[in-house]
């Protein structure tokens, strides 16, 4: 499976999605961050992925200005939606989903962190995906965020894939790293692209990576 994973800016229009998905008609399936949509332009996120046979997963904003899970399959169904955690409450359990032969989990932004208790009885993942709103706010934070991916590559023998936007900072406090990071089966790093917001395509059987 050829993986796209894309930093975006934010963005209205879908500008970034439409141009890589064009560009990139053979990926399997393109991962955006978390927030990146709004549910107004989630039937254009359909007809893209339909279009060009491609699944999507991203985070999007609902008509209450919150944020939601969102997995699209090849034939532009939504096979997963949910609210991701609110900030004042427990982190929900992780999403999982199946899609043909493939089962994806689903870990939105900081979800991260129930990420190897809320998947201890998945063990069938192939693939987990970590969309996340803006980048890292320390280097304390990156080092965190990114072991916590590698445990639970490891714990659970899945690869795990995540992505921020390339511009914006937590409540706007000024310092923001982007991230993209992937951990293979055995925790070992594929790549981690940090204050490097190029696309990336991964190709999951071979563990390669292409910058396009």
């Amino acid at each position: 499976m050829n993986v796209l994973i894309g930093q975006p800016k934010m963005e209205r229009n879908l500008e970034q999605l439409k141009l890589e998905v064009e560009a990139n008609p053979t990926v399997d399936l393109i991962l955006y961050p978390e927030g990146y949509c709004t549910y107004t332009e989630l039937d254009m996120v359909r007809q893209l992925a339909k279009a060009f046979k491609t699944a999507i997963v991203l985070g999007y904003r609902d008509d209450t200005n919150k944020d939601r899970v969102l997995i699209i399959n090849k034939k532009g169904e939504t096979l997963l939606t949910r609210p991701k955690t609110p900030e004042s409450e427990r982190l929900f359990m992780p999403s999982s989903v199946k899609d043909g032969a493939e089962e994806y989990g689903y870990l939105l932004c900081r979800e991260i962190f129930m990420g190897v208790e809320g998947f201890k009885n998945h063990e069938h993942l192939s693939i987990i995906f970590n969309p996340i709103g803006v980048g890292m706010f320390s280097e304390e934070q990156f080092m965190e965020w990114s072991e916590e991916a590698r445990k639970i590559a490891m714990e659970r023998k899945a690869i795990i894939i995540g992505t921020s936007h390339a511009d914006g900072s937590y409540r706007n406090c000024g310092v923001s790293i982007p991230i993209a990071y992937c951990y293979d089966e055995k925790g070992e790093e594929v790549f981690i692209s940090k204050n490097d917001t190029r696309t990336r395509v991964l190709d999951t059987e071979l563990k390669g990576v292409v910058i396009v």
